[in-house]
């Protein structure tokens, strides 16, 4: 029980906790530059359990319900910032009023919440690329499993993969991300086998197998190994490391589109939406792998939070920047009336996308093909 508790709830607060307070502090800074006072900086929800004020007057507080936070500007009516407050204010008021700000100070306050996910995520990477190395693997095949796509389109041991559907292929690496997003396609590889280059056409087959930070996942697999002999640790310095950063951050957030999309028409399976149960299984099983694993599912978590406040959805960080949006070319903001709507429809989509991925997490547990039996 106590292992339980401590590799994957302590340790999902903890990361949970760290990707929160980055996102908010990017708010929260950009506020103080812009000289919006700050009344509360929460990590959590709901009723404090401790906190500090400080001598700015911001009210620091660790709340009972850890899964999220917010920061709270002076001048809006609640933690949303969704409506000001309509209580007549002085001049000295409406200067450190969020409310009050131009539209494009309030833009920025916004999106430095997301922003300031995404430099962390880019940093952190720099810094392991430094710290650890880049294990580079060449894009040479190894070994060809029996039964698999890659045997039945004639792939041998020792060929050199050279493109895939156009895309250039650097490192094995390479391989493995486009085989994944491209399931909706086959996939035409060109392969160098000694001085001959030659095109192959190659359809992945659709698995089940261990994700890994836990959970089952669907995956297309091509059906081939990488050769270790050729793998090998890149040590960086900060230039390089920050630019492999950079690289593998575009390719992150380009892969989650691609599959946003594959979703929505119906290619990808949507039981790979996972909500927190599955994100606290995969928190564990990344403990469980080394502080160097939690670090990286830290940064994952980073990254992928500050992806998602950007979806143009009213509650969303995203939701608010689509006003600005409206407000600078309209020269005026949105009736009442239409925001008011716009964030109840906001509120349903997150809400109901919550439950959904929920329900995902709660199917995915071994325990839930018990209770199946049980009812059968």
């Amino acid at each position: 029980m106590l292992s339980f508790i401590w590799n994957y709830l302590a340790v999902f607060l903890i990361i949970l906790t760290v990707v929160v307070f980055v996102h908010e502090l990017g708010h929260f800074l950009v506020a103080r530059w812009n000289g919006v006072r700050v009344e509360v900086f929460s990590i959590g929800f709901g009723r404090e359990i401790w906190g500090f004020t400080a001598k700015s007057g911001t009210r620091w507080r660790i709340s009972l319900l850890p899964l999220g936070g917010y920061v709270k500007f002076f001048g809006d009516a609640d933690a949303a910032s969704a409506t000001g407050d309509d209580r007549p204010m002085t001049d000295e008021e409406k200067a450190v009023s969020f409310q009050h700000k131009r539209v494009g100070q309030r833009a920025a306050i916004v999106v430095a919440g997301p922003a300031a996910n995404f430099i962390f995520a880019i940093l952190g990477l720099a810094g392991l690329f430094m710290a650890l190395g880049q294990p580079v693997t060449e894009p040479v095949v190894g070994a060809v499993h029996a039964g698999t796509a890659a045997e039945a389109a004639g792939i041998k041991a020792g060929d050199r993969i050279l493109s895939i559907n156009g895309q250039v292929v650097e490192r094995f690496q390479d391989i493995q991300r486009i085989v994944r997003l491209e399931i909706e396609h086959p996939l035409e590889l060109s392969v160098r086998r000694g001085e001959l280059v030659m095109a192959i056409s190659a359809q992945p087959r659709v698995i089940q197998r261990q994700g890994v930070f836990g959970g089952q996942e669907k995956v297309p697999v091509l059906g081939i190994s990488a050769d270790q002999a050729s793998t090998r640790i890149i040590n960086h310095g900060p230039v390089s490391a920050l630019g492999e950063a950079l690289r593998e951050t575009e390719s992150m957030v380009r892969g989650t589109f691609v599959g946003i999309g594959q979703m929505i028409n119906g290619t990808r399976d949507t039981d790979e939406l996972g909500g927190p149960i599955r994100i606290a299984r995969g928190a564990g099983e990344a403990a469980q792998l080394g502080v160097s694993s939690v670090i990286f599912y830290t940064i994952l978590l980073s990254l992928n939070l500050g992806l998602i406040n950007l979806f143009p959805i009213p509650v969303l960080d995203g939701g608010h920047l689509l006003f600005y949006a409206f407000e600078a070319i309209l020269g005026r903001p949105l009736g009442e009336r239409a925001q008011e709507y716009g964030f109840r429809i906001g509120l349903f989509l997150v809400l109901a996308l919550m439950v959904f991925a929920t329900r995902n997490d709660i199917v995915a547990l071994p325990v839930w093909d018990v209770v199946k039996r049980l009812f059968s």
